[in-house]
């Protein structure tokens, strides 16, 4: 029965109070309560949606059986491949390719089973348009246009799809819970309702979400919650280059990466991330250092760039793209303190190659080699490598994955490494000069040489 008083809805979590508060009484958000309209009588019905297929016979998979995606980098990402029964939540900014990599995915399993593809943003004609141009053709795959939840989850059972690509989530209606589209209630509502669909028969959703101008997906943060798992796509602007991560999995790694590069027939999986992060200049400069760092389950080869600057005016400025911006002031004081790099009358900037955001604190030893390199104007060997954690008091701290990290490392045909003391093997790899260092003044002087960018 509809409600015949108004209500205000948290925009944070989707919760539902029958009065304004300052603060949402269920998570505690202020001035997130916003008042919505009473909503219609659920209207009829719709009548059953229009596909565009190939008919064939296709077995939808049990609960638990995995689906390939057809890119080993998003299979990756996902624990394996796509889990029947799950709920896949993916988000990212507009003309990213969300729509392209996921029209890639159905055509792949429509080639042994069934797939509706349900868009509400384009009509067949310019989905089969997009498909020509990649060069994509499958059997099984039913093409519609429908914002009605309810007609879309009566085809998806007519066919027994094995999988269900909803796009987007912002663009479905449910009578059940009559607001108007992208609305609070009609995104908690249709998400709830997909969710259900895909226990009680075994077939897999895939939900495209829009993101907010902070990068988070758009809507309550209950989505998320109800979904299985939650992945990004990213980019760096103007890049080629894009970047699958899951936040949310419950069937695989968190944090886990998958790397692919957009070309005119569609987005290509790039099975050797270096090739992103390690186009170095052509002749070496000062500032300029490889880490290897790990995301997810692989361990990954990134170029970190600093420059130091003399200060203008004002206070100095410290600026980190890709790195945290607090973590880098705190090993600045470290610097100054236990190995005589004083940078208080510098800018300081540092910036991860690629784009990519690092979450570990393996950054810290290689990152300080970076600034001191730069302070002194004295390059860094391309050959070596660097990883390790910095204590306040100045000591190199061991990190995770040590003998993955090096491994990776010679495999790219590194020389040195100068790792923890912890870290460092039994027995340096062929080919491979292992550096162990316990004291930040010690990774200096082992990267640039005898008071390797001392101030003091």
């Amino acid at each position: 029965m509809a409600r015949s008083n108004p209500v205000f809805v948290c925009g944070s979590c989707g919760g539902e109070t029958l009065k304004w508060q300052g603060q949402c009484p269920l998570c505690g958000d202020w001035n997130s309560l916003e008042q919505r309209a009473a909503p219609r009588a659920p209207r009829p019905a719709a009548g059953a949606a229009v596909a565009v297929a190939l008919k064939g016979a296709a077995q939808a998979p049990a609960t638990g059986e995995r689906l390939g995606s057809g890119h080993g980098e998003l299979d990756r990402v996902l624990g394996g491949g796509i889990v029947g029964g799950s709920v896949i939540l993916l988000g990212g900014e507009p003309g990213i390719g969300k729509s392209t990599l996921f029209l890639q995915v159905a055509a792949h399993v429509a080639a042994r089973r069934e797939v509706v593809y349900a868009s509400g943003e384009e009509s067949v004609a310019q989905v089969q348009l997009r498909a020509q141009r990649l060069g994509l053709t499958a059997q099984h795959l039913s093409l519609v246009c429908e914002t009605d939840l309810p007609s879309i989850l009566a085809l998806a059972t007519e066919r027994s799809a094995a999988l269900l690509i909803i796009d987007s989530i912002q663009t479905l209606q449910s009578g059940a819970a009559g607001a108007g589209a992208g609305a609070i209630t009609q995104l908690r509502e249709c998400t709830a309702e997909l969710v259900r669909h895909a226990k009680s028969s075994g077939c897999a959703v895939v939900i495209v979400g829009h993101v907010t101008k902070e990068g988070a997906i758009a809507g309550p943060r209950l989505l998320e919650h109800l979904v299985d798992t939650v992945l990004y796509f990213q980019s760096e602007a103007g890049s080629r280059y894009r970047i699958v991560r899951a936040t949310k999995n419950r069937f695989g790694a968190v944090n886990e990466l998958g790397f692919f590069a957009m070309s005119g027939t569609g987005l290509k999986e790039v099975k050797n991330p270096a090739a992103i992060f390690l186009a170095r200049a052509p002749e070496p400069a000062a500032g300029s250092i490889v880490t290897v760092t790990r995301e997810g389950g692989r361990p990954l080869l990134i170029e970190l760039q600093a420059l130091v600057d003399r200060m203008r005016f004002g206070a100095p400025r410290r600026i980190a793209q890709g790195l945290d911006a607090n973590r880098l002031a705190m090993l600045l004081a470290a610097a100054n303190r236990h190995a005589g790099v004083s940078l208080q009358e510098h800018d300081v900037f540092v910036n991860v190659v690629g784009g990519i955001e690092i979450g570990e604190t393996a950054w810290d030893v290689p990152v300080l080699i970076a600034l001191a390199s730069s302070l002194a104007d004295r390059v860094v060997p391309p050959s070596l490598v660097a990883f390790g954690e910095i204590g306040l008091t100045g000591e190199v701290r061991p990190v995770a994955y040590g003998d993955e990290r090096l491994r990776e490392a010679h495999a790219q045909g590194f020389k040195v490494a100068i790792v923890p003391r912890e870290n460092a093997p039994r027995r340096d790899p062929e080919g491979l000069r292992v550096v162990p260092v316990g004291r930040i003044s010690e990774a200096l002087e082992a990267a640039l040489g005898p008071r390797g960018g001392s101030s003091a």
